[in-house]
């Protein structure tokens, strides 16, 4: 939606249940971080809509877009019901979509037509063969490792490695017993190298393969290329766009996947993962008709090598299924701004546990102010050395982590004559016309830190934590006399610090507003006391700390770090030591499972922090959404709730739902993953007390003196109104899904995405 419409294009969003019945939504609903998000208010919030209506909606536009996956979306569920009613679609048919969605049946049809891919064996439901067919397929391939995986579904959910028969029929059932599939798939583990294609159909009808991406992860310790290592950034995996391979390999797979996408008859556009295996063969693993569409998913990245926009890309496919349909599709060539526009330079990156996030929250603000007719913005890269600025072109600005995009501004020069050569073959066979291709490559200009400062006319900080949040970079924008946003050096170097937000919100003395209860303990005397020479000291500081702050359990967290790094529930003395060694000993995380209901990894920061906050433990309500359903469970009165603040006034809250007891940085910031409800159902928090609750939060905002925008995270107690601050954020991240646009969007008026980013520019006067 957000690279699609225009003055000549206008998005209609209708949305399907889990029972497939139909709504048509609010474009505001799709900024929503999951379906659980606003499901079970459907009723309400949205239009329903029977079968007959549904279809007359359909025919009224002029062209459909199924952007949903798995089951129905790329089965040829969707595609068949609108064939059948003769309803124009972009996309492969109904007929190809049932044949490549089916795992087991595609790579069976693959082989029957001289493509390789090795033998696999199939389990169905209800038959009692399940395990003398994985023992035979084991024992008859000599297989070390094997995937088990659904039959029909995406590439990434429900599959598993496993390295023993035993394992294999244990994974299998657990599929059976969720209903993931009525049939389940086991083949050997891949000996190779991971890469992913994305071929789009010309206006002859011809596929072309773009650029594919090599995928390079680790997968000793059975790892699999997983639902969040594909949609989060994470150091665990890399992208190689284009790949390491040589040129004739590369070459290769364009070409076996262009003969595959014609051989299924597919139409307009698809993603085909698959492996170049260690004896040179090539195997297209997964065939998915509808490829993912995030801000820098690997549509988006492959096109953006060859100079494509995502407006380019999305155009290119839609204007080509019109084409094929006998649609007449908008001409773009002449829509040329006749306004001036100010410039704004967006930074984002540095070097701490919260850079992932920053490149998601400068990467999205860059990208929704491409549409603002206020405003150019141009993405700048802060190195992961904190002092060397990168201005980027835009293929880079899509690189899937900090550390990618450090290494590819680094080596952007030594890869340029091998990336022309590829890129002009698929352009020439693309047929892509100049207008078509808005963004060419170019390479990355280096600066220091100080000299970005200089020639920008204004920064719009997108860096989280360290020195984006501490006030550092706010107080050489003060000193250069540089426009910003977000609040001033001062301001952020207090709220940073969360110990130091602590006392100044004690003296405020606001009414209805207090500070959880915590203890400030220096990480080296931590260390010491995780050593096993000291265990009785260190169980008599969990003691003391436990009744002094009256909780059994307690929150470990750094006292100036971004509001996500080293956070953990900690329940015992042993905890405490394992959180201690794993802080200060340069760890990069702390993995899943190492605590009690940790149910993510825990980023820790770069650099040790000094000192460590032991809070009180604050329990909380339960509130779930289930079978789109709202189920609340009152145990302590409190939940816990963010607030966004624009230009000193709060916004609507959310309610913040973990999957485990701590939010993970996923669910605050990742599509996807975690729920937020905005604005909090009445049922739970009722009028008279979210009116409290914004009135104090406001007062907080204005005590603290915070400019253009910020958030509060604290818990509510949803009897009384009464809040407890967990902390203060100057510049709240601004990643897709964030609750910021959320709230913004839930205002009697609602403020849209670019509005709202013009909004927190022209707070600071520029």
């Amino acid at each position: 939606m957000d690279h699609l419409q225009s003055e000549r294009i206008e998005i209609v969003p209708f949305y399907l249940d889990e029972k497939k019945r139909a709504y048509e939504i609010s474009p505001a609903q799709l900024y929503s971080n999951t379906p659980s998000d606003f499901d079970f208010k459907l009723a309400q919030s949205s239009k329903s809509l029977s079968n007959q209506k549904f279809k007359e909606a359909l025919r009224a536009t002029d062209i459909v877009f199924p952007t949903m996956h798995g089951p129905y979306g790329e089965d040829g569920g969707i595609q068949r019901a609108l064939e059948r009613s003769n309803i124009p679609y972009v996309g492969s048919s109904s007929t190809a979509c049932n044949l490549i969605f089916d795992k087991f049946d595609s790579n069976k049809f693959i082989r029957e037509h001289g493509f390789f891919a090795p033998a696999s064996a199939v389990l169905k439901i209800y038959h009692k063969d399940h395990k003398q067919i994985i023992d035979r397929f084991f024992k008859e391939h000599k297989i070390k490792r094997a995937v088990v995986k659904p039959a029909n579904g995406g590439s990434s959910i429900g599959v598993f490695s496993v390295t023993t028969p035993q394992e294999a029929l244990a994974k299998a059932e657990l599929l059976f017993s969720k209903r993931m599939d009525t049939r389940v798939v086991i083949e050997p583990f891949a000996q190779g190298i991971e890469f992913t294609a994305i071929i789009l159909q010309n206006k002859f009808g011809l596929p072309v393969c773009v650029l594919p991406t090599e995928i390079e992860t680790d997968y000793t310790e059975n790892q699999i290329f997983d639902f969040r290592k594909k949609y989060l950034p994470t150091r665990q995996v890399t992208w190689h766009c284009p790949p390491r391979f040589s040129n004739d390999v590369i070459e290769r797979i364009q070409v076996q996947a262009e003969q595959l996408f014609q051989l299924f008859g597919m139409a307009d556009f698809a993603r085909f993962d698959g492996w170049v295996m260690d004896s040179g063969d090539i195997w297209f693993s997964d065939f998915n008709p509808i490829s993912g569409m995030e801000q820098n998913s690997f549509l988006f990245q492959q096109a953006s090598r060859i100079g494509m926009s995502h407006s380019d890309v999305l155009r290119y496919i839609v204007r080509n299924a019109c084409h094929r349909q006998g649609i007449e599709f908008p001409s773009f060539k002449f829509l040329v701004s006749s306004f001036p526009k100010k410039n704004v330079h967006v930074l984002f990156g540095g070097n701490n546990a919260e850079r992932q996030v920053s490149l998601m929250s400068g990467t999205n603000a860059w990208l929704k102010l491409r549409q603002s007719k206020k405003y150019d913005p141009k993405p700048f890269f802060l190195d992961l050395d904190n002092k060397t600025v990168y201005s980027l072109p835009y293929a880079l600005a899509l690189s899937h982590t900090a550390e990618e995009m450090s290494e590819n501004c680094r080596s952007a020069q030594a890869g340029e004559k091998r990336l022309h050569n590829l890129v002009e073959k698929v352009k020439l066979r693309l047929a892509l016309k100049k207008e078509e291709v808005s963004e060419p490559f170019f390479l990355p200009k280096k600066y220091t830190l100080t000299d970005f400062i200089k020639q920008a006319p204004f920064v719009f900080i997108g860096l989280h934590g360290g020195m984006g949040e501490s006030g550092t970079i706010q107080a050489m924008l003060e000193s250069a006399r540089k426009p910003f946003n977000g609040s001033g050096a001062d301001t952020s170097a207090i709220c940073i610090d969360k110990q130091k937000t602590t006392l100044q919100i004690e003296k405020y003395n606001i009414k209805n507003v207090s500070v959880i209860p915590e203890l400030a303990v220096q990480s080296a005397t931590l260390a010491k006391l995780s050593n096993t020479k000291n265990e009785k000291k260190l169980q008599l500081l969990w003691n003391e700390t436990c009744v002094t702050l009256k909780t059994r359990s307690l929150i470990a967290k750094p006292a100036d770090d971004g509001c996500s790094a080293g956070v953990a529930h900690l329940y015992s003395a042993q905890d405490l030591a394992t959180y201690a060694r794993l802080i200060t000993s340069k760890a990069t995380q702390i993995p899943s499972n190492t605590f009690k209901n940790q149910v993510q990894e825990i980023e820790l920061p770069s650099e040790t922090p000094k000192t460590i906050l032991l809070q009180q433990y604050i329990a909380t309500d339960s509130l779930r959404v289930k079978a789109n359903r709202l189920k609340y469970t009152r145990r302590s009165g409190w939940l816990e709730i963010t607030v966004g603040l624009l230009n000193g006034n709060a916004l609507n809250p959310s309610i913040t739902i973990a999957e485990g007891e701590v939010l993970s940085v996923e669910e605050k910031f990742q599509g996807g993953t975690g729920v937020n409800l905005t604005p909090p159902p009445v049922s739970v928090l009722p009028p008279e007390l979210l009116l409290k609750i914004k009135a104090a939060s406001t007062e907080i905002s204005k005590k603290l003196n915070l400019k253009g925008y910020g958030r509060i995270d604290a818990f509510a107690n949803c009897k009384t109104g009464e809040l407890k601050i967990i902390e203060v954020n100057t510049l709240p991240a601004l990643t897709p899904s964030t609750v910021l646009f959320h709230q913004a969007l839930s205002e009697p008026k609602p403020i849209y995405p670019v509005e709202l980013l013009e909004m927190i520019i022209q707070s600071s006067n520029y």
